[in-house]
């Protein structure tokens, strides 16, 4: 706890904004926006492997397995796609000029 209240960031902070109390709260949202941003990234990398996934259970949940199959395939064959997609941009952005 002690190294919080010393840290360099809050010292910055503090002179940026000219003023020693609030230094803390500064900290706080700083990291609420970090832990923000990493939830964007998250969603935005993961969310539609994870609505396939979650429509893969709701129809196997209500015993249409043939549905619920074809529906793993296409979500599959969707992830395929998009990793051949992204490996392809990769590949492009890392060829030598």
């Amino acid at each position: 706890m002690k190294r919080l209240q010393n840290s360099r960031l809050r010292k910055v902070v503090c002179k940026l904004f000219g003023e020693k109390t609030g230094g803390v709260m500064m900290e706080y949202v700083i990291l609420a926006v970090l832990i923000a941003a990493a939830v964007v990234v998250a969603v935005a990398m993961f969310g539609k492997t994870l609505v396939g996934m979650f429509g893969v259970a709701a129809t196997a949940a209500t015993s249409r397995e043939t549905d619920a199959k074809q529906k793993q395939t296409d979500v599959r064959k969707t992830t395929d796609d998009d990793i051949k997609k992204a490996e392809k941009y990769h590949d492009e952005m890392h060829q030598p000029q």
